[in-house]
């Protein structure tokens, strides 16, 4: 007897030891992402840092091999030198400080700042520096860091005497902080005080700064540090003078710099450009307002860029200021709102992009081989610029938008004219009128390019030639699946050639390569025969080409299992190679600057997407990361593909998420989520965190649930009705196979995906409870309304984009009111949460609270939730948790019979706000 209790004790222990633990709010902080990946430039390191939730980072520096070489603690932000040789980051303060410094009402100025710390991957030492605002080190070259430094409040000296005050130049953001300029190696350091900017340049040894001087007695200045020559140079110095815009050439030979040298308050600054080159004691003056056309500025806010064979200068010329009268007072002014009904931008437009008009600037170019002329590249008429090769073109590419930013507010889609300005003699010819769509130079600037969206086709224009080609007219490059009413969007361009010789474009599944001059075209890849679709990848961000000297590497893609991976193409003999494939998906990889080493990540439903290490042949392959080993502790579950006939005929396909251990013979309770079609992210890996608008898919699989997300296809006109004939014969085919809960379904989505289910749950009664985030139940109302984060018309949505009724609500009334929930308000039955807050920028929040009154007027149970001053989600993490919290409580009471928590009960009234949640669950619920 004895024996017996002793065996069945250790199958208990065993039992209970085995079984895993179920997610929970609390194991969203354990959870580990991936932040800041690199790999060192020969290609031996790789470094990345682990983010505990949304907390501290830890950050980790290791060989090909997957060894350990470094880690610390609140590390973050790692840069390698070119070299390789040192690693450079940031070293954070602990949060769990800063928040309880925070809650002991310490100011900001004496929080704890950041540190630098810097590493010697040969002989494995750290060095420390503290109090650092920023850093910078060379891209192309190595051996020096510069480190700007925050100034270090002293101890108030007590012997001071009364009424004797300290008269030093304080560090700040308006004398400027101490530069520190160290020799990594040796660890010698410079010192210069109150520096407003710095940068080095990226190849030549050099690094230039700003400085306000040393005292208040000194002048302003700008400085050459040459590391070669060791020599220090003042290359400009004016009694209070600003600076702006350092920028070098790309070897160094060349410096611009915006100088404001007027001491007094005038509204329109005199500035002016000044140019250093190789050789030169001083900077000189290389444009004013007495040398500009139209006696322009130049602006401080305008990029200064020079071309790649450093023959040209580029810069901003400021549009005149509108000078206010700085003696009216208050009572003065009159503040109205002069909304014209013509105006090609609408006055809420105008209010967002406020600063930008009055900073506006005219990109224009000096030639600093021909006596510094300047040509005005852009104008009032012609307003933006896009430069070729690089600034070498002899061509520049202009456009505009404003004859046809009115109509944007009902079409959506931005039209824009094109024009080529000659960048030497600035004569320009109109070439293109009302292109809607993506227009570009080429790299090599001889050609302009893109896809005219009304006309459905890619085309060429030659510049030379002054010759327009349709390169896809008849042929499908765009949307096959397109399903609203607006021109469909092309699936892209891989890019072009060297020289400019081919251009490669997507269309579905393949790659093709297209004659700039004849329009000939050739397939390269064979994807449309297997549904895969191949994309290249770009692994040299500074090339700006696709080498037919080296071999390319492209992404596939599966479309009817959605297994994905990476394939070789060699373009001289145009043969292909498959590398990876897999049901994963594979992001793509980073490549070292100097080597075939690689970083990618490969990721599933169940799989961690963590680091792995490679060269391009993909074979012999090391996982760097193990972000989340602790996965393995918790019931996770597992994705497939299933597949139904919707009401109209369609075949569709969604995802569904099952428990771990599902079994087939039980019957689980099961939450819709969708929005359009979401199947192709079947391998996604979603980590346990509190996301901002949408149900966690392991969290809920986790707690037994069943997910199911099915794609949509949508009639034009016709999006609620399409939702339903869509959604619900997928929910019911699931029904039909035996294991899901029809009695405890629940449904969940977010702006789109909340419109789609207040119009679902006033026509079916299949769901026991639902949550709405940012719904529209009323579109004649919101047709009117205005996007607030961008200032635009809602008019377009739903005429021509994503709510598809298309057209106004006077040319088809009955779309808008068939498809308006709020018409249908009384047919729910569906217990509602809703979510939506008081700053949205998408959907206006009187939606959301015009679909709960409408509720409260009818009894019908309902909850609103809005987090004051969040967007269209709530993004603050207190907040996120808390509607994360509230959601699984809302869906556990309905779906799985939990205790109703005190906040569904009796709310939380306004006195209780921020200081009660309410989450308690109670003794007994009655669901009645």
């Amino acid at each position: 007897m004895k024996s017996i209790l002793t065996v069945l004790l250790i199958v208990s222990c065993s039992v209970i030891l085995a079984q895993k633990k179920v997610l929970d709010h609390s194991d969203f902080e354990i959870w580990n992402s991936i932040k800041d990946k690199s790999i060192s430039p020969d290609g031996n390191y790789i470094m990345y840092s682990l983010e505990k939730g949304e907390a501290d980072q830890h950050l980790k520096i290791k060989d090909g091999k997957a060894n350990i070489l470094f880690q610390y603690e609140r590390g973050s932000k790692g840069r390698f030198t070119y070299d390789s040789n040192y690693a450079v980051f940031t070293i954070n303060a602990w949060r769990d400080s800063i928040l309880a410094m925070k809650k002991r009402k310490i100011k900001k100025e004496d929080l704890p700042k950041d540190s630098l710390g810097i590493f010697d991957l040969k002989n494995n030492s750290l060095t420390k520096m503290g109090n650092v605002k920023s850093y910078k080190i060379p891209e192309k070259w190595n051996g020096y860091l510069a480190i700007q430094l925050e100034e270090l409040k002293k101890e108030k000296d007590t012997t001071e005497e009364k009424g004797v005050s300290d008269k030093k130049k304080k560090a700040g953001k308006k004398n400027g902080y101490h530069l520190l300029v160290q020799d990594i190696q040796t660890g010698q350091k410079d010192t210069f005080k109150f520096v407003t900017d710095y940068v080095f340049a990226k190849k030549g040894n050099l690094l230039a700064f700003a400085t306000t001087g040393k005292d208040k007695k000194d002048n302003s200045s700008i400085y050459i540090l040459d590391f070669e020559k060791a020599s220090l140079t003042q290359v400009h110095t004016a009694k209070k003078a600003k600076y702006y815009q350092l920028s070098f050439s790309e070897s160094g030979n060349n410096l611009g710099f915006i100088v404001d040298r007027d001491t007094t308050k005038v509204q329109e600054r005199p500035t002016e450009l000044y140019l250093w080159r190789k050789g030169q004691d001083k900077a000189q003056s290389a444009a004013d307002a007495s040398l500009t056309p139209n006696a322009y500025h130049p602006s401080t806010h305008a990029e200064l860029l020079f071309s790649k064979d450093e023959s040209k200068l580029f810069f901003g010329l400021s549009k005149p200021l509108i000078v206010k009268d700085t003696m009216l007072t208050e009572d003065e002014i009159v503040n109205v709102e002069v909304w014209t009904y013509n105006e090609p931008r609408l006055y809420t437009v105008q209010e967002l992009q406020l600063k930008t008009d009055t900073i506006q600037s005219f990109k224009s170019v000096i030639h600093l081989n021909d006596d510094l002329r300047i040509v005005e590249l852009a104008s009032e008429t012609f307003p933006e610029v896009e430069l070729g090769d690089e600034g070498n073109a002899k061509f520049a590419l202009l456009n505009r938008s404003e004859p046809y930013d009115l109509e944007r507010q009902w079409t959506g889609r931005r039209a824009r004219d094109y024009a080529i300005i000659n960048t030497n003699t600035a004569k320009l010819k109109e070439v293109l009128t009302k292109i809607s769509g993506d227009v570009s130079l080429s790299p090599g600037g001889k050609f302009v390019y893109g896809y005219n969206s009304m006309a459905e086709t890619w085309f060429i224009y030659n510049i030379e030639r002054d010759l327009y080609l349709e390169l896809t007219k008849g042929k499908v490059f765009y949307d096959e699946l397109h399903d609203s009413p607006s021109p469909p969007e092309p699936y892209g361009a891989a890019g072009w050639t060297e020289n400019d010789q081919s251009l490669l474009l997507y269309d579905r599944y393949d790659i093709w390569k297209f004659d700039p001059n004849s329009g000939l075209a050739e397939r390269l890849t064979n994807g449309r025969e297997s549904k895969t679709r191949f994309r290249y990848v770009s692994l040299d961000k500074e090339v700006k080409f696709m080498d037919t000297n080296e071999k390319w590497l492209f992404t596939n893609f599966n479309e009817t299992d959605k297994s994905g991976g990476y394939t070789e193409f060699n373009p001289k003999n145009n043969t292909s190679k498959s590398l990876l494939k897999g049901p994963f998906r594979y992001r793509n990889p980073i490549k070292s600057q100097l080597d075939d080493a690689v970083i990618y990540t490969k990721e599933s439903f169940e799989e961690f997407p963590d680091i792995r290490y490679s060269d391009l042949s993909f074979k012999n392959i090391k996982i760097i990361s193990d972000a989340n080993p602790q996965q393995n502790n918790y019931n996770w579950g597992a994705i497939e593909l299933v597949n139904w006939t919707s009401l109209d005929g369609d075949e569709l396909t969604g995802i569904l998420v099952k428990p771990e251990n599902f079994d087939p013979t039980k019957k689980y309770p099961m939450i819709v989520n969708f929005y359009e079609k979401s199947s192709d992210r079947l391998n996604h890996h979603r980590a346990p965190n509190p996301g901002r608008s949408t149900i966690n898919y392991s969290f809920y699989a986790s707690r037994g649930y069943l997910i199911f997300n099915p794609d949509v296809n949508y009639r034009i006109g016709y999006p609620g009705e399409s939702a339903y004939n869509c959604v619900i014969p997928g929910i019911t085919s699931l029904i039909e196979k035996g294991f899901v809960d029809k009695d405890n379904i629940g449904v969940q989505g977010h702006s789109w995906g909340g419109y789609q289910i207040a119009y679902l749950v006033t026509k079916t009664d299949i769901f026991k409870a639902a949550e709405a985030g940012a719904p529209v139940p009323n579109m004649i109302s919101a047709y009117g309304g205005i996007r607030w984060w961008t200032g635009l018309s809602r008019q377009f949505q739903y005429e021509h984009t994503q709510s598809r009724i298309g057209g106004t609500p006077w040319e088809y009334p009955i779309r808008y009111m068939e498809n308006s929930p709020i018409f249908n308000i009384d047919k729910i039955n569906t217990p509602l949460l809703i979510m939506h807050n008081d700053a949205d920028g998408h959907v206006p929040w009187y939606q959301g609270i015009e679909f709960f009154v409408s509720l409260r007027r009818l009894g019908k149970p309902s909850w609103f939730l809005n987090y004051n001053g969040e967007p269209h989600w709530p993004l603050k993490l207190q907040n996120r948790k808390d509607f994360n919290i509230r959601m699984a409580q809302f869906f556990d009471y309905y779906l799985k019979s939990a205790p109703m928590p005190v906040w569904m009960d009796r709310g939380v009234p306004a006195i209780e706000k921020g200081v009660n949640q309410g989450y308690e669950l109670m003794e007994s619920s009655d669901k009645n």
